[in-house]
């Protein structure tokens, strides 16, 4: 049998890679705009997909812009072992989120082909649709449609802020693929990210072994009042959605300290309407975005939400309505993949730290059709969704061979 202890990644050449992806969608702070079915994704999508055909893989795309690059085994017969993340970003978003699991598993590929090693099952190297979320809502939702969690039409349907439709863009930049969109047999998934935190960067560890990704529900919580004038309206007989909603956020802040240390109550949203500078308003929208890596104490979060809301809508005066925009149940990551992370990371020496994820990823759908690991290297003061977010070359290389020996245990076993 040969021995593959020896192999590891060229760290300078992913660097290169994921310096030239960067550079489509720069912004003038040094992050990327480059969000979901944009030019500019369509433009990081086309390199990408040159630079696996160069490195000898086949490339499919499916019916949600899903692309797979395939580099064959000797076993066709076996699942593929997959990898992958996504390439598109926030508005103003970093160098690494999501892009460098993509390209790090590019990197495996090319290390493979350059010390000539096959492996038994076939690798793939996955980019899934709008992770982010951040033009189209909700998030992960090619990984999401892929692994039967959502309905295909009803992607499609889904609109960004200037009413563009999901599937019309897709079209568009010509990448709905002919392949359906539907999870298949895969003997593993792994993913490779920055942590997006500050734990292993002050804790000094190089790779974070995750177990698993923490739940998170997102909501938009409505509050209708009545629109009246600033000036002749008394404070005490207004019915003013501001003023219940104060109280909200008070008592949902409180909450995540009930909570501490690893609850996470977070309002990135709002918008009042009719919005007027010397009006009431009638009515604020808020999102809500509610986490926890542990089920039950989530679903108890969720239940105190809603007891708040109702009260604090009652003693105002005002309507409260709370939607579910989405639910992502706590993940536990599959053992085999858990362990073949933990053993690559004994056999190449690096520091590291047990780890539940505080994101999402795409990982955490894929999760639920095929046995899934992660793995996480720091990111320079837990920085990211931020245009300074920054990773270390070192760590990133580190990163990817932890990926590639994961993957060559689980490909040849």
């Amino acid at each position: 049998m040969t021995d593959n202890s020896k192999i590891r990644v060229d760290g300078q050449r992913l660097w290169d890679s994921l310096m030239a992806m960067a550079a489509i969608g720069a912004t003038d702070k040094g992050g990327c705009n480059r969000q979901a079915l944009t030019d500019l994704d369509k433009q990081g999508r086309d390199l990408f997909v040159q630079w696996c055909r160069d490195a000898g893989c086949s490339v499919d795309i499916d019916s949600m812009g899903n692309i797979f690059a395939r580099r064959p085994g000797s076993n066709p017969d076996l699942p593929p072992v997959l990898t992958g993340s996504h390439l598109d970003t926030q508005p103003t978003g970093g160098k690494f989120d999501g892009v460098y699991g993509v390209l790090a598993g590019l990197e495996v590929m090319r290390a493979l082909n350059d010390a000539g090693i096959e492996t038994a099952a076939p690798l793939e190297v996955a980019v899934w649709t709008n992770e982010e979320g951040a033009r189209f809502s909700p998030a992960m939702i090619g990984s999401g449609v892929w692994s039967g969690n959502f309905e295909q039409d009803y992607a499609y349907a889904r609109t960004d802020k200037e009413g563009k439709a999901f599937g019309d863009e897709l079209q568009r930049i010509g990448y709905r693929g002919p392949t359906p969109a539907r999870a298949r047999p895969l003997t593993a998934a792994f993913e490779v990210h920055i942590e997006q935190g500050p734990i292993l960067e002050a804790e000094e560890k190089q790779i974070g072994v995750l177990s698993g990704v923490q739940g998170m529900y997102w909501y938009d919580l409505t509050l209708t009042g009545q629109p009246c004038h600033a000036g002749p309206s008394p404070m005490e007989g207004r019915r003013d959605p501001f003023m219940a909603l104060h109280r909200v956020l008070d008592r949902l802040y409180r909450l995540a300290e009930e909570f501490a240390p690893w609850a996470r109550v977070t309002f990135g949203d709002i918008r009042a309407e009719p919005g007027s500078r010397n009006t009431v308003p009638e009515k604020l929208v808020l999102a809500v975005d509610l986490r926890h890596p542990e089920q039950e104490v989530l679903d108890e979060i969720d239940r105190r939400f809603r007891e708040i809301t109702a009260e604090i809508a009652a003693d105002t005066g005002v309507e409260a309505e709370i939607r579910d925009e989405w639910r992502s149940p706590a993940v536990a990551f599959a053992p085999p993949c858990v362990e073949a992370v933990r053993a690559a990371v004994a056999e190449l020496g690096y520091s590291n730290k047990e780890m539940v994820s505080g994101a999402g990823h795409d990982s955490v759908y894929v999760s639920r059709v095929a046995p899934t690991g992660m793995i996480f290297v720091p990111c320079e003061k837990g920085l990211s969704h931020n245009e300074a977010e920054n990773a270390e070359p070192v760590d990133l290389e580190a990163g990817a061979n932890v990926l590639l020996h994961a993957m060559l245990k689980m490909a040849n076993d």
